[in-house]
């Protein structure tokens, strides 16, 4: 299957969801009109949840918003099946766009996973350093120093990967502006909720690039007009976690993340302590910020875990897609089942 040529791809091979607001393609039955409307008034509820938990830059906010990602790309499926659109009716070239897109998703994915493994490696030196802090020996106390030092060289360096997502970043947002197409009714209402779960998507993975970077040069800015019952708690949503994102940046915090600030902020008191060999271990200043180290330590793994988890199944989700797709082209391909593709679940992207 050829790829098409264009220097900017379109993303949603149903075309431009605004063109839904005119009068002449707004004539959708009272059936098609409620499926879009739970999957718009869905979508709100998920955003407000985002909001309301607040703490934009920890780890249990990155957890919930990935999961209500994945939420929303599983009602995509749901609401595939429930029009019935045959793959075998999809034109070669946005099936391709499809795969295109697909593969860059997975590869955000990977990007994620790569600087979660990152941090998780800087946990290990927390924990030998912690090791070494709690023993009853000046030396092994002296020794911690390199195991915090180790610590904060890494949590300074660049993930090579995660500087990547930014070219995908631009490209998912040119993606928004669409070419007109023809399409039926059924294919209007996938296209507006395919346009809902695009914006979302591309909402949380700019927040995780700015988080895990610690650059906020690729938020997404964009305002959703209020044709769309989830536009309000977008743009709120959108408006307070970039403005907390750029003024964390602009204030020159080092590190975004409320878990691996709280672990600089010990590590700091603890690192000039293990300098020498006048530290004494019995300080009971030195003794309260190594409880503190192993508080914060463990907050940090425990966020990672289900971020993990989180980012896991997302990958999953347009795995899985994309691989339904591909079985059911094949089938299509050989005619051994004239109505493959209708029960397939595919994800947004």
């Amino acid at each position: 299957m050829s790829r098409p040529q264009e220097a900017r791809q379109s993303f949603f091979p149903f075309g431009n969801p605004f063109r839904m607001l005119s009068p002449k393609s707004s004539q959708l039955s009272p059936s098609l009109l409620a499926l879009l409307n739970c999957f718009e008034d869905t979508l709100a509820v998920r955003l407000r949840k985002l909001e309301a938990l607040g703490d934009v830059l920890s780890l249990t906010w990155m957890k919930s918003s990935m999961e209500s990602l994945c939420e929303t790309h599983k009602e995509i499926q749901d609401l595939i099946a429930a029009l019935n659109l045959p793959v075998k009716d999809w034109d070669e070239k946005w099936i391709d766009i499809y795969l295109d897109i697909s593969i860059k998703l997975l590869d955000i994915s990977n990007a994620f996973s790569s600087e979660i493994s990152r941090i998780n490696h800087g946990h290990l030196l927390i924990q030998c350093a912690l090791h070494n802090l709690e023993s009853n020996s000046l030396e092994q106390f002296v020794r911690a120093g390199s195991s915090l030092d180790s610590w904060r060289q890494q949590i300074r360096s660049k993930n090579a990967r995660l500087e990547k997502c930014f070219c995908f970043l631009d490209g998912l947002e040119e993606s928004l502006n669409l070419p007109k197409v023809k399409n039926s009714a059924k294919g209007k209402v996938l296209m507006r909720a395919m346009y809902g779960a695009k914006v979302q998507t591309l909402f949380i993975c700019s927040v995780f690039v700015a988080a895990l970077s610690g650059s906020s040069q690729k938020l997404l800015d964009l305002d959703v007009p209020d044709t769309h019952l989830w536009a309000q708690d977008f743009n709120r949503l959108r408006g307070n976690v970039n403005v907390t994102l750029r003024n964390r940046v602009s204030a020159n915090s080092g590190n975004l993340l409320k878990e691996l600030q709280g672990i600089n902020t010990v590590v700091n008191k603890l690192y000039p302590l293990t300098q020498g060999d006048s530290v004494s271990t019995d300080e009971d200043s030195s003794r309260v910020s190594i409880r503190q180290l192993r508080t914060e330590a463990e907050k940090l793994s425990g966020g990672l875990n289900l971020l993990s988890n989180e980012v896991d199944s997302f990958f999953q989700i347009v795995l899985t897609g994309r691989d339904a797709l591909l079985s059911s082209l094949r089938a299509t391909c050989t005619g051994t089942d004239p109505t493959v593709g209708k029960r397939v679940g595919l994800p947004v992207m």
